[in-house]
């Protein structure tokens, strides 16, 4: 211990000698500084707070300068104006009952007191600080302790000095104690000298090959070594005690016996009632008993008729009672109920929502794409302002409705987009200016994931007051821009309005066939523009293309499609020329047959041996399939049972049905494609739903203009139903995923109307008020069996989730059967009407035939006596109108007597 207070006397670098005055006065100052240890107040102070109050760390306070004065009302302002977000808040109090006009602030740079600074308490504790108590010089007489008064003539001895001297330590020679022995005794070491064994062989055995055949063991010496057990007797095995039970029961025996079934038959009997004659009945009527009878029910019978007038006796009182759908929340509630509601002040503000889409497989985010409200010649007069603003699709989530999680980038407006079916972190979308773009979203989608189980920060979920956020704190969202995008010169001509994956398990080659997709990966889209063309595209690298390596691009740009990027081109064009005319459609939706998820074709076509194997899902790192390369067109089978035709929507409100594989043109040669099947107009619009129900493929929603219209794929004539001119413009629509009657549909005034076909078929059956200005789409989306929501986008750039009640979501019993045979009737209702209308087409042109050939035939000459008879007629009636014209004159009266007869 001497030791020990040497060194620490020889570190101050004191001269030995006694404790001088001036060490005792630091000793006092020591402990003056414990007794006021209980003022200093540890305090985090944020680097924003450090900026207000001009006390940043290492800049304004220093570990050799770590005063800082900061003026009391300052706090205290701040402290109004911050409220709990301010660092004062945990002190206000102190703050408030401070005397003083400034507080002290002391930076601890090594955490001494556990947070960057320490607040002084007390105005006491201030001043010794900043104002220490100046050290006495030599000579001056040496302070009194309190209560002692200085005598005159009376010496004060001197306290007894104390010399510290540093005596350096002396190294001494190791004594072992045991410990290296206990050491020695707990390390192993081995004992046994090692058995080395090398086993070689031949050079020529290697690469022999290898003949397998069977033997008896006991042909060979050694054929088989025997491992016989034996006792351990080194082994012993505590038996653990069990509880058990043993129950007898009787034999069971499961027999069955069923009767004979004979075949049925409907079979009937019928009797003649017996009936009283005249006299019997008189007999019967005039009797004492009868009379009796009559007169004593007849009371009886009155009473049961007044009550009967009265109440229904065989009513149900049960029935009749409150229900407990009936009320408020239940069941009965038919009303759509606002959920949430997302829009930016910065990105989609008064701008249109044009496109809507849910994420496949994160439960609670959904993208939107954004475009400027302008019509095309505003586009042109004001393209120096739009090539200036960013042209974003804003993927939200639930858990924060204030700031979008992702932004991607694109080079113009987007106007649909989709996400890939088999990869979500592929997005596919469609510019106003004709290019098709590509995302990669894979290296954000934590961010999603995060976010959709809540395991956010706090920081990042606090809503950052204007001049109070931490900058090191700031969550900004990221901005992914395209990794592809296609070539203009290869693109659309025109505005992009509809995008879709194909399904997974087909994909349509360069003839427009429809092969079979043994990778199960959605690699091709399929795209429609208003400058008459079909396009299908191929995610997919070519023959003479590479897969791009893994790289870090200086602009965070994915390399997943870079083969693509510029050089895209579709896989096949079709272009939809007019049945009459020169020209092409504008088509803007497109409907195909195949579904994602559904395949029964493909399945049945393996079963069959179709196929070269099963199901053999490839999985990707990236989506798109770019880790799989377009297979020869040779390997390739056709998708047995899988339609070319498909449905297309114009924007002139015509419905399409065409084909997609190309023919050989007979003058030139080239393989075109075909003139369409049909074109029908019942649409004064263009048409902005085209859709298929999710539980009939055959059945299609077509919306456009003021009406929307039902038909079934195979009737070419009229659809099912056809609804009547509504008010307002529609703009959208969309089948319910569970109710197969029930679909929904947005109009130019911001309402949402419910049609519920089992319900009726003449009007909506729930009409309400969404927003002010007009719907631009809406998207159900069902996420359990307890909730279904509807997202619905309008013109002003808000996007409000509503929830879909329970009556609308719930499917009934028998619901699709019931709306299975609601379409037959219509189905068989047209069919009738085409019979009846082809009949009297027929007859009315059987009629015309019939009066043309009777115009065109001779007619016969007549004999001798029809023309003398003819002629005797005409001379008659000669002579009548010659006497009237003569008594006209008066040139002949007129007699009595008659002419005589020629």
């Amino acid at each position: 211990m001497a030791d020990t207070d040497g060194k620490k006397g020889a570190k101050g670098k004191d001269k030995p000698g006694k404790k001088t005055d001036k060490g005792a006065a630091k000793e006092k100052e020591k402990g003056d500084k414990d007794e006021g240890a209980g003022a200093m107040i540890p305090i985090f102070l944020s680097s924003k707070s450090q900026a207000i109050f001009s006390c940043v760390a290492e800049e304004d306070v220093t570990e050799d300068n770590p005063h800082k004065l900061v003026p009391t009302e300052a706090i205290r302002q701040d402290m109004r104006e911050r409220a709990a977000i301010s660092d004062f808040h945990p002190v206000k109090q102190l703050i408030l009952d401070y005397p003083g006009e400034e507080v002290l602030l002391i930076y601890d740079a090594d955490f001494k007191y556990g947070q960057n600074f320490v607040l002084v308490g007390s105005e006491e504790e201030k001043l010794k600080i900043i104002r220490p108590i100046p050290e006495e010089p030599e000579g001056e007489e040496e302070a009194l302790p309190e209560g002692v008064e200085r005598v005159e003539g009376v010496e004060v001895e001197a306290a007894e000095q104390v010399v510290y001297e540093y005596i350096p330590p002396v190294a001494k020679e190791w004594v072992s104690q045991g410990s290296d022995r206990e050491i020695e005794e707990s390390s192993w070491a081995e004992s046994e000298q090692k058995i080395h064994i090398t086993i070689k062989r031949l050079r020529r055995d290697f690469g022999a090959p290898v003949h397998f055949s069977d033997r008896d063991a006991d042909d060979a010496k050694d054929g088989y070594v025997e491992c016989v057990s034996f006792e351990d007797k080194s082994f012993a095995l505590k038996r653990m005690e069990l509880d058990k039970d043993v129950q007898a029961v009787s034999t069971h025996a499961d027999q069955g016996s069923q009767t004979e079934w004979k075949h049925p038959c409907n079979k009937y009997t019928q009797y003649a009632p017996r009936e009283f004659n005249e006299e019997e009945r008189q007999k019967i009527l005039s009797s004492e008993t009868i009379n009796t009878f009559v007169n004593g029910v007849t009371p009886r019978f009155e009473l049961a008729l007044q009550q009967n007038e009265i109440m229904d006796v065989f009513q149900d009182d049960w029935n009749e009672l409150g229900n407990e759908d009936d009320t408020f929340g239940s069941k009965s509630d038919n009303h759509l109920k606002e959920y949430q509601s997302f829009t930016d002040l910065h990105f989609s503000r008064d701008k249109v929502l044009t496109w809507v889409e849910w994420h496949p497989t994160i439960k609670g985010c959904i993208a939107v794409s954004c475009a400027e409200s302008m019509a095309f010649d505003e586009r042109i007069d004001n393209a120096s302002k739009i090539l200036m603003s960013q042209s974003l699709v804003l993927i939200w989530s639930f858990s924060d409705p204030i700031h979008p999680q992702i932004l991607l980038e694109a080079p113009e407006d987007v106007f649909c987009f989709k996400f890939n079916p088999s990869d979500p972190n592929i997005i596919a979308g469609g510019c106003v200016s004709g290019q098709i773009v590509l995302w990669d979203i894979s290296k954000h989608i934590d961010r999603l994931k995060n976010t959709q189980q809540g395991k956010q920060s706090k920081t990042k979920n606090m809503i950052n007051v204007p001049g109070f956020d931490d900058g090191d704190l700031s969550d900004k969202t990221p901005v992914v821009r395209y990794c592809a995008s296609a070539a203009i010169e290869h693109g659309h001509k025109s505005a992009v309005a509809d995008i879709q994956w194909l399904p997974d398990h087909m994909e349509v080659n360069r003839f427009g066939v429809i092969v079979e997709n043994r990778n199960l990966q959605c690699c091709q889209l399929l795209t429609a523009s208003t400058d008459g063309n079909i396009a299908v595209w191929d995610t997919r690298p070519g023959k003479g293309q590479t897969q791009a390596p893994e790289a870090n691009s200086p602009f965070g740009v994915a390399t997943t499609f870079k083969h693509l990027d510029l050089t895209w081109k579709p896989v096949i064009k079709i272009q939809m020329n007019r049945l009459e005319g020169s020209g092409n459609y504008g088509p803007v939706r497109v409907s195909l047959q195949e579904r994602q998820g559904d395949r029964t074709l493909y399945e049945k076509m393996h079963q069959d041996g179709g196929g070269d194997g099963g199901l053999q899902r490839q999985e990707s790192n990236v989506g798109g399939g770019l880790s799989l390369r377009a297979s020869s067109a040779k390997d390739k089978k056709p998708l047995e049972g899988a339609t070319t035709k498909f449905y297309v929507g114009t924007e002139e409100g015509e419905l399409i049905y065409a084909d997609m594989k190309l023919e050989k043109d007979p003058d030139s040669g080239r393989m075109v494609p075909p003139s369409p099947d049909y074109v029908r107009s019942f649409h004064d619009r263009s048409i902005n739903t085209l859709e298929r129900s999710p539980f009939f493929k055959d059945i299609v929603l077509v919306i456009g203009g003021w009406n929307f219209s039902i038909w079934k794929e195979g009737r070419e004539s009229k659809p099912l139903l056809v609804s009547s001119a509504s008010p307002k413009q529609l703009t959208c629509g969309h089948w319910s995923p569970t109710r197969p009657a029930v679909f929904y549909l947005g109009t130019a005034e911001g309402n949402i109307d419910v049609w519920d076909l089992l319900d009726r078929t003449h009007e909506a059956s729930l009409t309400q008020n969404i927003s002010t200005s007009a719907i631009t789409r809406v998207y159900p989306w069902h996420l359990s069996s307890k909730q279904q929501l509807l997202a619905a986008s309008d013109k002003v750039g808000t996007l409000h989730i509503l929830e879909v009640p329970w009556t609308l979501r719930n499917i009934s019993h028998g619901e699709v059967s019931s709306v299975s045979s609601y379409f037959e009737r219509e189905d068989r209702r047209q069919e009738y009407q085409e019979t009846r209308v082809s009949f009297h087409q027929q007859n009315k042109q059987k009629l015309e035939a019939e009066e043309a050939e009777r115009k065109m035939a001779q007619p016969p000459e007549p004999t001798t006596e029809e023309l003398e008879a003819t002629m005797e007629g005409l001379w008659v009636e000669y002579v009548e109108d010659e006497k009237k014209f003569l008594m006209e004159l008066g040139l002949l009266e007129e007699s009595d007597q008659p002419l005589p007869e020629v």
